[in-house]
């Protein structure tokens, strides 16, 4: 087969298709780009549900800011500080900023483990940290089991550069979604059968769609198999402090120090881009166990270290353990007021999600809506939701779901008017679409009964078949 003129001139990592710009996932973003919505220039605009970030807290990093006007270099009483920050600065980062993260780690675990600064590694944002850890665990080829369904971008953070493979395991709503060692273990097979070098399992936890979390025994499970396997474990835990009821979250920390295990094998991925809603900020994290990854992983963070500036402002803020302690409690309770007006707002019109207690988002069942239960049907529903309701939801096949009709919807990232807005929307369209059904019921049934021949009852005859005996015949004559 020839090659086009790109693939000549190109690389193949220019030419290939892995980063997903092209899934589902980012064509709703790309619908929201063309036409946002705004309450007053364009009320008709597409609302944004696709991005799980979060706004909720905004006031309180504000607030902490005005009173802390010496962590900023930008300002009168901090610019004293600005060659000091603006110079060079080696990819290690401030040690003042490693311990802070390291302080704010172990706060958003409920200050169950300690964080060795000496061990963390700055990346820009939990893409960059992904794709760090890949680099220094595998090599092209090389494959990492992923529970599905699982954050659709883990496809371009963990293996477009790299070349590294990813094989789903795929869990479904029989179990709500948990991860179980047979399906680890027939997933690890498979790949050994097609010759897959299994480097590792990568999981989020909480989890980036479910909103859920793992609870010890799962964890514990999940230690064991990579260290029967001899193969690693990185835990994706950037929602670690976005947990907003019970059951509370258990960080891959806690489990291997109450159980024996190679250390060497477990690795953290963690930001601030989702807890302190800050992904402008492009703060990653890689903390691993492996002395060898950590000096490798630095070596890496050249090529996306975080902002001497940004590394400044965070570790004042980060090392104010006052105000770290109420914005830990109080996202957590704004948090978990958001959920509740959004869940109780789709119950209200009959729609169901999955029980979750963390994240900034809800794993929304549409299975009922489906006209068949196929990816094509999941599909169609989607591109409905997008053009028609002005939705921005991403659908279950963008994260590898096994069962089509789930979708994860955003609750985090708009105000309480847009979230109203967009219920109402929802309401709308589910009544439409219940008219519908009723309406395709009740022409399927008049159809039926046309096509039915009459009969009759013998107990109730026509008066043309009546027995001159009756009375009602009598009296007529």
């Amino acid at each position: 087969m020839a090659l086009s003129k790109n693939q000549q001139l190109l690389s193949k990592i220019a030419t290939n298709d892995r980063h997903g710009e092209n899934s589902p996932y980012f064509d709703g973003w790309k619908a929201y780009d063309k036409n946002p919505y705004h309450p007053i220039d364009n009320c008709e605009g597409v609302i944004q549900m696709g991005l799980a970030e979060n706004q909720l807290c905004f006031d309180l990093i504000q607030k902490w800011i005005r009173r802390n006007p010496k962590a900023s270099i930008c300002t009168a009483e901090g610019v004293h500080e600005f060659k000091n920050i603006a110079i060079f600065q080696d990819y290690n980062g401030f040690k003042e900023f490693r311990q802070a993260v390291a302080n704010f780690m172990g706060k958003a675990r409920g200050g169950r483990v300690t964080y060795d600064p000496n061990r963390i590694v700055m990346s820009g944002g939990a893409t960059g940290a992904n794709e760090t850890v890949m680099f220094c665990l595998a090599n092209p080829g090389d494959a990492f089991l992923v529970p599905s369904p699982c954050y659709p971008a883990f496809d371009r953070d963990c293996g477009w550069r790299t070349g590294v493979q990813l094989i789903p395991v795929n869990c479904d709503s029989s179990n709500n979604f948990l991860i179980t060692k047979a399906a680890l273990e027939a997933a690890y097979e498979r790949a050994q059968q097609d010759h897959i070098n299994v480097k590792g399992l990568i999981i989020a936890n909480p989890s980036n769609p479910l909103g859920t979390v793992l609870d010890r025994d799962t964890l514990r499970s999940l230690v064991s198999f990579i260290n029967e396997k001899k193969i690693h474990l990185v835990s994706d835990e950037i929602y670690a402090a976005s947990v907003f009821s019970t059951p509370s979250f258990v960080s891959v920390s806690e489990i291997i120090e109450e159980m024996e295990c190679d250390r060497d094998l477990i690795h953290i991925v963690y930001s601030l881009s989702k807890d302190m809603g800050l992904p402008g900020f492009r703060v990653g994290i890689v903390y691993s166990y492996n002395d060898a990854v950590v000096n490798c992983g630095r070596k890496m963070s050249s090529f996306g270290l975080v902002s001497s500036q940004t590394q400044h402002l965070l570790a004042s803020m980060l090392s104010d353990d006052e105000f770290v302690d109420n914005f830990l409690k109080e996202n957590s309770k704004r948090l978990a007021k958001r959920h509740s007006m959004f869940t109780k707002g789709l119950e209200k019109v009959g729609i169901a999600c999955l029980k979750s207690s963390a994240g900034l988002f809800v794993w929304m069942d549409l299975r009922r809506l489906l006209k068949e239960q196929t990816l094509e049907s999941e599909m169609n529903l989607w591109r409905v939701i997008i053009n028609e309701v002005k939705l921005n939801v991403s659908p279950g096949s963008s994260f590898h779901c096994s069962e089509p009709g789930w979708f994860r919807v955003c609750f985090a990232n708009m105000d309480d008017d847009t979230v109203e807005v967009a219920l109402e929307r929802i309401r709308v369209f589910v009544e439409k679409q219940q008219v519908k059904s009723k309406r395709k019921f009740q022409n399927n049934l008049n159809l039926k009964l046309s096509c039915t021949p009459r009969r009759y009852d013998e107990s109730v005859m026509s008066p043309h078949m009546m027995s001159p005996r009756s009375p009602l015949v009598r009296a007529r004559t």
